[in-house]
C-alpha cells in the first residue's frame, strides 16, 4: 500500500477556502510573500530528503487544492486563465525537491480546488501526475472530459486525488467511471467522526463534544485538562480496531462497482426478529429501491439528503434512532422498498409480525412479498408508537429466501419484522 505525502496547508495559506488552507486575511498569503514560498519549497526538499529511499512512498501532492484569484474575478480562481503564480511556485517546490530525491512522482494541482488547468503547460518534469478532485457533481464522461482531454493532448497521467462526501450510490458511480477511464482515485478520508460516509467510523467521545461546542457557540472554556484529555483519546479512537467498520460503504466503493448482485447485510437467521435496517448489501433497485440517493447539487442546484436520520448506513434509505424506538426506516415514499435475505432453517409455514408505525389517520398499505408471493398489509393508524400487524400461513423452505418490503402509502415507519 503506498502512501502519498500532500501538503494541505502551505505557510500563509494557498487560498481563501477556510477549510482547506489556514490562510488569515490578516497576514500575507503564499502568493503575497517571498518568505512563504521559499517556506513552502524549504518544507519540501526536507520532507523529499527524509523520503527519498522509503519504497513505500509512492509520490508528493506538493500543494493541495490551491484556490486564489489571480487576475480573475472568481475569489476561487476558478476563471483563470493564466496561473502563473501556481505554476511558478510549483516549478520551485519541484526543483527543491529533484535536489534530493530524482525518484519520486511529483503530483500537481490545478487552480479552483485542484481543478482549473489553464496556463500550467509545458509541463517541466518528466515524472508527473495531474490531480483533480471531484465533489458533488454528476458521475458523466463530461465531468472529467477536461482531464481526460489532457491527458490526451499532453501525454500526462491523471489522477482523482480527493474524493468522497457523498452517498454509496455516489460513491459506485464516481469509482466505476473512474476505472472504466483508467483512473487512479483516493477518497478524503476513510475514517469519519459520527459519520456514515466512511470506511471507519469514529465514536465521538464526550469530552471532545464539549470542545467542538465551545468552538462553537461560546460559553465556560473548558480546561487544558479536559482539551488533553478529549484530543488524546480522539487520537485513541482513531486506531483502525476502536472504529466502526461500515460495510456498507466498503462493498459500495469495491464489490458493487464490478457487481449487479446483492448479499446479505446481516444472517437473518428465521426463526428470528430482522432489523428493517439489516436489507441487504447492494446497488439501488437491486437491494433496496429509495428516490433520493445521492448528491450532485453542483450540476443541479439541489442540495440532497439521501439518508435524512443520517444513522448507521450510507445508502438511499432514511435511518432514524432515538431512545425509545432504536434504529428505523422512516420518511418513506410510495413505490420505496427493501430486500432482506433470510437464511431459514426448516420448511415451514410461518407467521410474519410486521413492526409499523402509521402516524396518519388512514389506514396505509404496504406490499410483502415472500420469495415473488405477494401480499397486502393494511396498518392501522396508530398513536405515535410502533405497534404491530402479522400474516399467517407464510411458507418458507430452508436456505434461502428471499422477503420485499414495499410501501404502497408514504409516510410509514418500519422497525422490523419477526417470522416465527
Amino acid at each position: 500500500m503506498y502512501l502519498f505525502l500532500d501538503l494541505h496547508a502551505v505557510p500563509g495559506g494557498q487560498g481563501k477556502d477556510a477549510n482547506i488552507s489556514d490562510y488569515d486575511p490578516s497576514k500575507p498569503s503564499v502568493w503575497e510573500s517571498e518568505e512563504n514560498k521559499a517556506k513552502t519549497a524549504a518544507l519540501w526538499k526536507k520532507l523529499a530528503e527524509r523520503y527519498r529511499n522509503s519504497p513505500w512512498i509512492g509520490g508528493y501532492d506538493i500543494i493541495n487544492e490551491p484556490n486564489w484569484n489571480f487576475t480573475g474575478t472568481h475569489p476561487n480562481g476558478c476563471d483563470e486563465k493564466s496561473n502563473a503564480p501556481l505554476r511558478d511556485l510549483q516549478i520551485r517546490i519541484t526543483k527543491a525537491i529533484r535536489e534530493v530525491d530524482q525518484k519520486h512522482i511529483i503530483i500537481i494541482e490545478g487552480n479552483c480546488w485542484g481543478n482549473n488547468y489553464e496556463g500550467m503547460f509545458p509541463l517541466w518534469d518528466e515524472n508527473m501526475v495531474l490531480s483533480f478532485h471531484k465533489y458533488w457533481n454528476m458521475n458523466t464522461p463530461q465531468a472529467i472530459s477536461g482531464m481526460t482531454s489532457l491527458r490526451e493532448k499532453y501525454n500526462v497521467p491523471v489522477w482523482l486525488g480527493e474524493s468522497g462526501e457523498n452517498s454509496n450510490v455516489w460513491f459506485t458511480e464516481a469509482i466505476s467511471l473512474m476505472e472504466s477511464n483508467h483512473i487512479g482515485w483516493a477518497f478524503w478520508p476513510m475514517k469519519k467522526v459520527d459519520n456514515i460516509a466512511g470506511i471507519c467510523n469514529v465514536k465521538m467521545n464526550p469530552d471532545y463534544a464539549k470542545l467542538l461546542d465551545y468552538w462553537k457557540n461560546g460559553g465556560t472554556k473548558p480546561s487544558e485538562k479536559l482539551a488533553k484529555k478529549a484530543l488524546m483519546q480522539l487520537a485513541e479512537d482513531y486506531k483502525i480496531e476502536n472504529t466502526e467498520i461500515r460495510r456498507d460503504v466498503m462493498d459500495a466503493m469495491f464489490r458493487q462497482v464490478h457487481s449487479d448482485a446483492t448479499l446479505p447485510f446481516a444472517s437473518n437467521r428465521i426463526p428470528g426478529y430482522i432489523p428493517a435496517t439489516a436489507y441487504d448489501l447492494g446497488k439501488n433497485g437491486s437491494a433496496y429501491y429509495d428516490r433520493d440517493t445521492a448528491n450532485y447539487r453542483i450540476d443541479t442546484g439541489i442540495d440532497v439528503v439521501w439518508n435524512s436520520g443520517n444513522q448507521l448506513r450510507n445508502d438511499g434509505v432514511d435511518i432514524f434512532w432515538n431512545k425509545a424506538d432504536g434504529f428505523y426506516v422512516g420518511k418513506t415514499e410510495a413505490g420505496e422498498w427493501l430486500k432482506y435475505t433470510l437464511d431459514v432453517s426448516k420448511n415451514k409455514d410461518y407467521i410474519l409480525l410486521l413492526d409499523y408505525r402509521n402516524d396518519s389517520s388512514q389506514v396505509k398499505n404496504i406490499s410483502v412479498s415472500v420469495n415473488g408471493q405477494e401480499k397486502i398489509l393494511q396498518l392501522e393508524p396508530g398513536r405515535n408508537v410502533f405497534q404491530n400487524q402479522h400474516l399467517e400461513n407464510i411458507p418458507l423452505h430452508k436456505g434461502k429466501n428471499i422477503v420485499v418490503l414495499k410501501i404502497m402509502d408514504e409516510g410509514i415507519l418500519l422497525k422490523g419484522f419477526s417470522i416465527q
